[in-house]
Formats: structure tokens, sequence, C-alpha cells
């Protein structure tokens, strides 16, 4: 074999890796877009699960339902002035 077939077969092979580089990286890439959307979804459902939360969250901790439990369920009442002792240092 001369040194031309040699060298044209070297870069046959040559090329053909770097297809098949691209080829791998394009797939690579595409699994990875598709693991990042399904990222983001989860991401999107995560932060309006959190909304959620707070509301619930805001609605059980409101001063006057808090008010109410504690009149209702625990018999709390406010003092009155003859129980009020105020302390001044």
């Amino acid at each position: 074999m001369s040194a031309r077939v040699l060298a044209a077969l070297a870069l046959l092979v040559f090329a053909v890796a770097s297809a098949i580089g691209v080829v791998s990286a394009r797939q690579q890439s595409r699994q990875l877009f598709v693991a990042l959307s399904a990222l983001e979804l989860e991401r999107d459902e995560l932060n309006i699960e959190y909304g959620r939360l707070q509301l619930e969250q805001a609605t059980w901790t409101e001063t006057n339902r808090l008010e109410q439990l504690a009149r209702n369920q625990l018999g709390m009442v406010f003092p009155g002035p003859a129980e009020t002792v105020v302390i001044r240092r």
C-alpha cells in the first residue's frame, strides 16, 4: 500500500469516528434536554404546591381564627383590668 492510500484510509477512519462522535453528542444533548424539561415541569408543580401551602398556613394562623379556637375549645378569655398587673423597671 502506498502512503497515499494509507493517508486516505486514515482520513476515512477519522471522518467516521468524528461522525459517530457528533451523533453521540447530539443524542446526549437530546436526552439532557428531555431531562431538563421534566425537571422544569416538576419545579413548576412544586412552586404551585408551595404557594398553596403558604396560603393554607396563612389561613390556619389567622389571628381571628386562633382567638376563636382559644375561646371555644380552651375556654381562654382576655384578663380584665383587675387581673392585669403592670411591671415597671
